[in-house]
């Protein structure tokens, strides 16, 4: 008798292992947050979705506006402004209504956009990190040349190639995804993603583990090299020539760059190690939000100052060319 029990206890585990589940409403865990903090952790959210909407929106006008802005090194600032506006806004919003909310919902849809736009939003910033990477080096390396390789129209074939690039990648990436059935409904995150989405199926996920390393080693493996490429031939050339001038240019124009490419690079590698660490799950979230939050408010801050010392140039070549000899 108890043998019998024993195996219909396997067979119905294994039936519910194995079993579907058609609604489309999943729920998101999110964050374990006391009362006293959760309107305090909104409004600072809102104020930094604010802030970064102030300032990218701030820096896409003045590029438009501004006609001495419109070059090929701007064209690439525009990539990053737009990229963040899209990676933050898919995010933030909806995050903030979960911590304030005690039911947190979303539908499978919506959750598979999100992941979609999240995972475009970090592979586009990587490629546009190493295009931005290989215009400085042309710009201090080659200055003469500068406008003759990074045309406007290299410039646009570059973004359009990493745009198409991201899209192409991170679909194949949610589609191995989409295509699996689910019998969970809880989704292990702050926000969706596609290893939270995956692991609301019982099948076998071997493909999605195997492409999305490929995937991972490939976007860092193109994103270290070239970025590591083109900052050493800077240092060398900088190191051999031994020009003041030519090393404070590059300390300018390549530190800031630097400095965000590593802060970028660091909360993702934290978020993709500590998807294999399930005992950390919220240092797994504030790293995830620190990747899209950091870099959106800090690219319009460094960039902008870049944006406002050329400008001053441009006025004192005018202020030249209008001062009687």
């Amino acid at each position: 008798m108890n043998l019998i029990f024993f195996r219909f206890s396997i067979n119905l585990n294994r039936m519910e292992r194995n079993s579907t589940i058609p609604t489309n409403i999943l729920e998101i865990e999110g964050f374990d947050i006391s009362p006293e903090f959760m309107y305090p952790l909104f409004f600072l959210l809102l104020f930094v979705y604010f802030s970064l909407l102030f300032s990218n929106v701030g820096v896409l006008v003045l590029i438009i506006t501004e006609k001495s802005l419109h070059q090929p090194m701007y064209i690439l600032f525009c990539n990053l402004s737009i990229n963040d506006l899209i990676g933050n806004t898919v995010l933030l919003p909806r995050l903030m209504a979960h911590i304030i909310s005690t039911e947190r919902f979303i539908t499978y849809n919506q959750c598979v956009a999100q992941a979609f736009h999240s995972h475009t939003f970090g592979s586009a910033s990587h490629m546009i990190l190493v295009i931005m990477a290989i215009d400085r080096y042309v710009a201090i390396c080659h200055p003469l040349r500068y406008s003759s390789i990074m045309t406007t129209r290299t410039v646009v074939g570059l973004s359009a190639t990493a745009w198409g690039v991201s899209l192409v990648l991170v679909s194949v990436l949610i589609g191995l995804t989409v295509r699996l059935s689910r019998c969970r409904s809880v989704i292990q995150n702050a926000y969706c993603d596609n290893a939270s989405l995956f692991k609301l199926s019982c099948e076998d996920v071997s493909i999605n583990n195997i492409y999305g390393l490929v995937f991972t080693v490939l976007l860092f493996s193109c994103s270290i090299g070239g970025i590591g490429i083109t900052y050493f031939r800077i240092a060398l050339i900088c190191w051999m020539r031994k020009n003041k001038e030519l090393n404070n240019r590059a300390l300018q124009t390549c530190a800031s760059h630097l400095v965000l490419y590593l802060i970028m690079l660091l909360s993702g590698f934290l978020t993709i190690i500590l998807h294999r660490f399930p005992k950390y799950p919220d240092l797994r979230k504030i790293a995830y939000i620190l990747f899209h939050v950091v870099p959106a408010n800090l690219n319009p801050i460094i960039y902008g100052m870049q944006t406002k010392s050329l400008r001053h140039k441009i006025t004192q070549i005018l202020q030249r060319k209008l001062t009687p000899i």
